[in-house]
């Protein structure tokens, strides 16, 4: 029996691909979704992780099911990182890679949007968050900057470990690993996606030698929301020719 493991994206969870994963297994594919830490009270982490602590504990994940040779692995958004440095690794590498809106692509930041971080750290300095009005309006800006300048409310909605652990997370550029990616891989990726743009989608089609890229019409960064069970056909289709 093939098997295929799923890795979600930052602080998603499992049971948000219940409908991929039992349409998918109707093929009679064996689909494992762990929890990845972090994201549950269950697994809330005790100190900073980064990209190679996450990988260290996939695999340990893939030894505790006792998940044989020969898994296909996909990877969305931040488990797309996860799926990139996993296959581009010296380690047990899957049969196939399916990147799903993948993360791990550093950009680098416009004059527009230094002038932006410049001004927020004045005022943090200045501690305006301190002051009641102006505090209330530095928490919008602050909103607003992430959401739709930087588009990291990963960043912006996490405290604690889990924010330096996040910090440590974009840090890490992983565009220069793509091209060590062997195993087939299928890019699939919705034409309206607002958090990884398309031009991701198109470095990672060139990049990755053996690699099919697969665009979705009016739908964003979660295709396995908005079209689950297109999604799972190709899938399906992908995990049959491999």
């Amino acid at each position: 029996m093939k098997s295929l493991i799923i890795l979600h994206g930052w602080q998603s969870s499992k049971e948000k691909w219940q409908t991929v994963k039992e349409d998918i297994e109707k093929s009679g594919i064996k689909v494992y979704i762990p929890d990845i830490p972090g994201f549950k009270p269950e697994s809330a982490l005790t100190e900073a992780w980064n990209l190679d602590n996450y990988i260290d504990w996939f695999y340990g994940y893939v030894a505790s099911e006792k998940i044989s040779d020969g898994f296909f692995l996909l990877g969305h958004s931040f488990g797309g990182r996860m799926a990139i440095k996993i296959a581009s690794g010296h380690k047990q590498k899957p049969k196939g890679i399916i990147l799903v809106s993948a993360a791990g692509i550093k950009k680098s930041p416009t004059w527009s949007n230094k002038v932006l971080a410049e001004g927020a750290r004045i005022m943090r300095e200045l501690k305006i968050e301190d002051a009641p009005i102006l505090g209330i309006c530095l928490k919008l800006f602050k909103g607003i900057f992430y959401k739709y300048i930087l588009r990291r409310t990963d960043y912006y909605n996490t405290k604690g470990y889990l924010r330096d652990t996040i910090k440590n997370i974009l840090a890490e550029d992983l565009s220069q690993r793509l091209d060590k990616i062997t195993p087939p891989t299928l890019i699939i990726w919705g034409k309206a996606d607002r958090v990884t743009p398309i031009q991701d989608a198109y470095l990672m089609k060139e990049k990755i030698k053996n690699s099919k890229l697969e665009l979705l019409e009016r739908v964003g960064h979660t295709p396995y929301l908005e079209t689950p069970i297109k999604l799972a056909q190709l899938i399906n289709k992908f995990i049959e020719e491999n």
